[in-house]
């Protein structure tokens, strides 16, 4: 048996969770959210806990085992809590603003770069260099990060762009000069 997938599921107050056709649904305080689960895997609920469970032990359902609980895990922590990731923008005159639901990013390009939200996704910005992502689902929340993210990445040599809060920049020496040379 799969380590994650037999531990049970602890639904938590003010949510509600149904499994119809496939298709696992929350409803939390923060919003809803569903997942679609494989065939191969059943998932019961019972009470205030629910448990996944496989069909056989084929190695395609042993892989989808802990894949499943931990889709379902996600679903019931983002309509509970919700996810977010934070970014901050290096450099100077790199600057974000919050214009209604749109960021406005200005990151040294010779226009500013609008961002708007999508569904589900709101933004936070904490004064001029710092945006929090946030959403009810973990995969739209990192996706949409990542591609703020790409819009100017980190460079070498001066740290200039955007980075994740706990990422880490290696940097790199710049030219070592005409004396070098010699």
């Amino acid at each position: 048996m799969s380590r994650i997938g037999r531990k049970p599921i602890n639904i938590p107050n003010g949510v509600n969770v149904s499994f119809v056709d496939g298709v696992f649904h929350a409803k939390g305080p923060k919003g809803e959210s569903s997942q679609r689960i494989h065939h191969n895997i059943s998932v019961t609920i019972d009470g205030s806990y629910i448990n996944v469970s496989r069909k056989n032990d084929d190695k395609f359902n042993r892989a989808l085992h802990g894949l499943s609980r931990s889709l379902i895990a996600n679903v019931i922590e983002g309509v509970t809590n919700g996810f977010s990731k934070t970014l901050e923008i290096n450099g100077v005159g790199y600057k974000v603003k919050k214009q209604a639901k749109d960021i406005v990013l200005n990151v040294g390009f010779s226009h500013p770069v609008v961002v708007s939200e999508s569904d589900g996704i709101t933004f936070d910005v904490d004064g001029s260099n710092k945006i929090i992502v946030k959403g009810v689902d973990k995969q739209k929340v990192g996706q949409f990060a990542a591609n703020i993210r790409a819009i100017r990445p980190p460079e070498p040599y001066k740290g200039k762009g955007i980075k994740y809060d706990y990422e880490i920049i290696r940097r790199k020496e710049g030219k070592a000069g005409k004396s070098a040379k010699k």
